[in-house]
Parts: structure tokens; sequence; C-alpha cells
């Protein structure tokens, strides 16, 4: 195994030298010099040499998402080699750049040893942040050609650590969905749920849900229920269509409105004209409870013989003022 990090470039320099007078300058038609990060070669490397380069959480040996690995491993093997780095270059253990829970999964399926990336910088940023995570629609896609590839739907379950019924959703995925609202969704990660409910709009209101949903970077449960609810009844497919009833002639409808209309502004204007009388009076029956209430005799009276309306009367008393009372509800 190389013990020196010197990086040679894989390909010569080919840009081409461009002078003036030559014409059209020509492109460059392969890699620019490019260097490698990694040995070109996997090693095997004994798990009790690899060193953790942080700290893992307690209790992460119980999330969904290592249980899942697990299966996986359990299931297919490892199929994404881990990428270590020397610890020091006079010393026979490795550093985890990445892949700290494949390495958990490895040990408790008792293997001795994992296929290793030996890499030539000491740096794990690129491994979490500049990565492009495997699609809902390129999941779908790949199931799919396992099934015909003669894979097992059981076998799938177990090796993605989900139920039977899972596996169906993720492969009755796209069945009734727009194509278009598929070009969209092709990179975008989200649930089997999502489809199902965008599978209660017709095409186009779709393709208008799933643009709101990817513009907005919000491709979930609860987004998609919520426009499928403020869809309009003629573009969802799971209304049916109501009988048709008989409309009056517009001149009755105009009437009618008029007359409606009518009554709504003569009881506002009679509110309006007896507001002021009613609350003075209401501020003048308050002080005059207040003052009744404050009679021990009468308080005690009320409340033996009257405990209702004893209630109504601390409740007015006790207001801070009388537009916040709730009078007359059981009258």
């Amino acid at each position: 195994m190389p013990k020196d990090n010197k990086v040679a470039p894989m390909y010569p320099g080919i840009y081409p030298i461009h002078e003036e007078g030559e014409g059209k300058l020509e492109y460059p038609t392969a890699p620019l010099n490019t260097m490698l990060g990694f040995d070109l070669d996997t090693y095997q490397i004994p798990l009790g040499k690899l060193m953790q380069s942080k700290r893992m959480p307690d209790g992460i040996m119980t999330t969904r998402k290592y249980r899942q690995i697990v299966s996986s491993i359990h299931e297919i093997g490892l199929i994404e080699p881990l990428s270590v780095i020397r610890s020091e270059v006079e010393t026979s253990d490795f550093m985890i750049l990445d892949g700290h829970l494949r390495v958990l999964a490895l040990k408790e399926l008792n293997y001795q040893e994992a296929p290793c990336l030996l890499a030539k910088d000491d740096e794990t940023y690129t491994y979490n942040h500049r990565i492009n995570r495997l699609s809902t629609i390129q999941e779908h896609y790949m199931i799919r050609r396992a099934l015909d590839r003669g894979v097992s739907k059981e076998r799938l379950a177990r090796a993605f650590n989900v139920n039977l019924s899972s596996i169906h959703k993720r492969i009755s995925l796209l069945d009734g969905i727009a194509p278009k609202a598929i070009d969209l969704l092709k990179d975008q990660q989200f649930t089997p749920e999502v489809s199902r409910i965008l599978r209660n709009m017709k095409s186009a209101r779709q393709v208008e849900a799933v643009e709101l949903m990817v513009s907005s970077n919000s491709i979930t449960v609860a987004h998609a229920d919520a426009l499928l609810k403020a869809t309009p009844p003629e573009k969802r497919t799971d209304v049916k269509k109501r009988q048709a009833v008989p409309k009056k002639a517009p001149v009755e409808q105009l009437i009618r409105l008029e007359k409606e209309m009518s009554q709504v502004q003569d009881r506002y204007k009679d509110a309006e004209q007896n507001y002021g009388s009613t609350l003075l009076n209401l501020i003048g029956a308050k002080g005059y409870l207040v003052k009744l209430m404050d009679n021990a005799a009468i308080r005690d009276y009320i409340e033996r013989n009257e405990p209702e309306i004893s209630e109504h009367f601390k409740m007015i008393v006790s207001a801070g003022d009388v537009q916040g009372c709730e009078l007359g509800e059981d009258e």
C-alpha cells in the first residue's frame, strides 16, 4: 500500500496555446490536469485498525437510518467502500473520513474487514455536503428495474428495512401522475404519500401544485394536502359530480338579494342608533350590580336561592368593561 501523499495528474494538460491571428480558438475535449483524491486501488482493511474521526451521537444505533444500513448490508453486502486516510505515516491505523455508520453496522454483523478507498486529503466536507442524494423517482426506477430483473419484493423490503406495503407504494409511485409533474419532481425527495394526494387532482392541477411545492422548497404531505383542499371540485378526481340543480331566473335572484341586503342595512342602522343608549344603560346597570353585590346579606340571599343568577352577577361585576361582558346568552 503506498505511503506517500504525492498527487500526480491523471491526464496531461491539453489546453491549446492560442496566439493572435490563428483564427478560432479550439476548446478542450478532455479533462485538464485532473488530480485524483484517492488511490485507484480498493484496500481490505481490518475493522480494528479503523479509528473514528468524530463522536457518534448517543442512540444512533436505534435510529431508522442505521437499521436500514444494517438490513442493506446483511441482504446485499456493502455497496459503497469506506473513505479513510492514514492517521500517521509511521502507523498502520486509519482515520475514517466517511462511513462511520457503515463501520458500526459491519461490526454488528460480525465482519472482520471492510473495503476502503485511501484518500489523499484529510477533509470530510465533500462527503457530507457535496453529494447527490438519490431522488425518490430515481429510487422508484431502481426498484422497478430490480423487479424486472427477478428480485422479489420481499427481498427489497428486507434490504430497505421496510414492510411490504411500503415497497408497493414505491412501485406505484408514479401511477396517475402527469408527465410534466413527474419531470418537475425527478430531482426531488418526497414521500409516496405526496403522490397519493396528487392523484386526487387532475393533470393540470397536479402540475400547478408541484410547481408551488418546488418553488417553496416544501414537498411535504401537509403542503400537498393543503393544496388539495384549496383545489376547486372541478379540478379534483375524488369529488363526484353533483347533480345539476335547476337555477332560478336571474331576476328572481336579484330581487331576493336586494331584499336581504335591505334587511341587513335596517338592522345595522337600528343597532347604530341604539348603541349609545344601550351602552349607557349597561354601564348604569353594572354600577348598580356592583353596589348590590357589595351588600353581604343580599349577596348571600341570592347565592342561596338563585345560584345561577348569582354566577351571572359575579361575571358582570368582575368584567373589565361592559363591552367585554357576554349578556343575554341564557335569557
